[in-house]
C-alpha cells in the first residue's frame, strides 16, 4: 500500500516526469496532478507561502548557491517565493508536458516573460533579435524601442538567413500571427536560424493546434492570459523550453521579480483541464462565422488560418468603429482566449503602440477587426454580428473586395 508523500522530502512532480507518452486530452486533465491521490487529495492546493521555514542555514546556504550557478530548481522544501512556488510549479510541469518542452517558466504576464528571454540571450552580449512581422503590438513596441538595450531586424521569413549576425540572440515569429492570422512555416524558419534560437509565440494556437517544439522552436511563449487561463480572471505568461535555458530564464524571474501569484498558477492548472475542448469547441464556431463573413457583401475580406483556431480577423467595407459600437452580445474588449466572445480594432488599442506605417505594412489594415471567439451559440454570435454589420455598412460597396473575400 502507497505511503503518503512527504512534500518536504519527495518531488511532487516525479510522476510526471516519468509518466508514459499519454494523449492531450489526458495530459490536460493529469499533467502536474498526479502525485495528489497518494497524498489524500483530489483539488491541486494553494501554497500561499512567501517564505519556508528551515532550520539548517548550512544546507539553505548550499541549495541557494547551486540556484545561482545553473538556476536549476531546487530539491527539497521551497526557500523564497521568489525562488518558486509549488502550486505554480505544478502548472509549469503541466504547460511543459502539453508543449513536449524539458521544461516551463511562468511569470506575471507575456510580456514579463518575452522581456526574461530577451534579458537572457542580452547578458551573454546577443542583444540582436530578427522578428517577423506581425506580432503583438507589446511585442513589436518593445524590440523597436530597444527598452532592454536589443536591436530589431524585421524580416519576412524568406530573409531570416539574411538578417543573421553574429551577435543574433534570438529569431521571433508569432504563428498564427496577431491581428492577420498569418502562418509562417515553423519547420523552414527553425532550419534558417542555424544556431540561433528560435521563439514561437504560440498564443493563438495553443499546444491543442500546433507544438513549436517539435518543429524546431526552442522557445515556445504563451501569454497565458489568453486560452490557457481561459475566464478572463488571469495575468500571466509562459515560456517553454528545454532546460538549460529555463535554468536562465528562473535565474532571470528571481532577480528581476517578475513572478506568477500562486492563486494564478492555480488557475491557470485548471483552466489547463479543460483547455483542449474549449479550444476545438471555439475553433468550430470561429470556422462556421468565418465562412458566413466570408460570403457577406459587407465584408471585404476575411483572416483565418490553415491551422483553425478560435480567432477572426475580418476587414469591412463600412465603418470598423461603428461594427465595435453596435455589438451586444459580443463584448467590445482587449484580449482575447476567454469563454465569452471579444471582438477589437487592433488598429485602435492593441496595435495602435506600432508605428502607423509600420503597421499597415505588416497586413494590419485601419479596417480590421479582431474576434476572439468564445463557446456561445454560433446561431446567436450571427445575430448579433449581423445587426452590427448593418450599422456599419456603406451605401458603395468594394465589389473588388468582395470578389477576393469569396475566393
Amino acid at each position: 500500500m502507497d505511503t503518503p508523500l512527504d512534500p518536504a522530502s519527495t518531488s511532487a512532480y516525479d510522476d510526471v516526469r516519468t509518466a508514459p507518452c499519454r494523449a492531450l486530452a489526458t495530459e490536460a486533465v493529469h499533467a502536474g496532478r498526479e502525485d495528489l491521490a497518494r497524498q489524500g487529495l483530489h483539488a491541486p492546493p494553494i501554497d500561499l507561502s512567501t517564505t519556508y521555514p528551515s532550520y539548517d542555514s548550512r544546507a539553505e546556504a548550499a541549495r541557494i548557491d547551486a540556484f545561482a550557478a545553473d538556476g536549476a530548481e531546487l530539491d527539497g522544501p521551497p526557500v523564497y517565493g521568489r525562488l518558486g512556488n509549488p502550486t505554480v510549479a505544478r502548472f509549469e510541469t503541466a504547460l511543459a508536458r502539453l508543449e513536449g518542452t524539458d521544461s516551463a517558466v511562468a511569470f506575471a504576464s507575456g510580456m514579463a516573460a518575452l522581456s526574461a528571454v530577451l534579458l537572457v540571450r542580452s547578458a551573454l552580449g546577443l542583444r540582436h533579435v530578427v522578428a517577423v512581422r506581425p506580432l503583438y503590438g507589446c511585442s513589436d513596441h518593445l524590440l523597436t524601442a530597444g527598452l532592454l538595450g536589443s536591436e530589431v531586424t524585421w524580416t519576412d521569413p524568406a530573409g531570416i538567413a539574411d538578417a543573421l549576425r553574429p551577435d543574433t540572440g534570438l529569431v521571433m515569429v508569432e504563428t498564427p500571427a496577431n491581428p492577420t492570422l498569418a502562418e509562417v512555416d515553423l519547420r523552414a524558419v527553425a532550419h534558417a536560424c542555424g544556431s540561433v534560437p528560435l521563439l514561437a509565440d504560440n498564443t493563438f494556437a495553443t499546444p491543442v493546434l500546433q507544438r513549436p517544439a517539435e518543429q524546431g522552436a526552442r522557445l515556445v511563449l504563451h501569454s497565458a492570459t489568453k486560452y490557457l487561463g481561459g475566464h478572463g480572471d488571469v495575468m500571466a505568461g509562459v515560456v517553454a523550453c528545454d532546460e538549460e535555458l529555463a535554468g536562465r530564464l528562473r535565474q532571470v524571474r528571481f532577480a528581476t521579480g517578475g513572478v506568477l501569484h500562486p492563486l494564478a498558477g492555480y488557475l491557470l492548472l485548471r483552466g489547463l483541464s479543460t483547455l483542449p475542448v474549449r479550444v476545438r469547441a471555439a475553433s468550430a464556431t470561429a470556422a462556421e462565422l468565418a465562412a458566413r463573413l466570408a460570403a457577406d457583401p459587407r465584408v471585404a475580406r476575411v483572416h483565418y488560418p490553415r491551422i483553425g483556431g478560435a480567432m477572426v480577423a475580418f476587414e469591412v467595407h463600412g465603418d470598423p468603429h461603428a461594427v465595435i459600437g453596435a455589438v451586444r452580445l459580443i463584448t467590445p474588449a482587449v484580449s482575447l482566449g476567454s469563454v465569452d466572445t471579444l471582438i477589437q480594432h487592433p488598429a485602435s488599442i492593441s496595435h495602435r503602440i506600432v508605428d502607423a506605417e509600420d503597421r499597415r505594412g505588416a497586413g494590419v489594415s485601419d479596417r480590421v477587426l479582431r474576434m476572439s471567439v468564445g463557446l456561445e451559440d454560433v446561431d446567436d454570435l450571427w445575430s448579433d454580428l449581423d445587426r452590427a454589420l448593418g450599422r456599419g455598412r456603406t451605401e458603395t460597396p468594394d465589389v473588388k473586395g468582395l470578389h477576393e473575400a469569396l475566393n
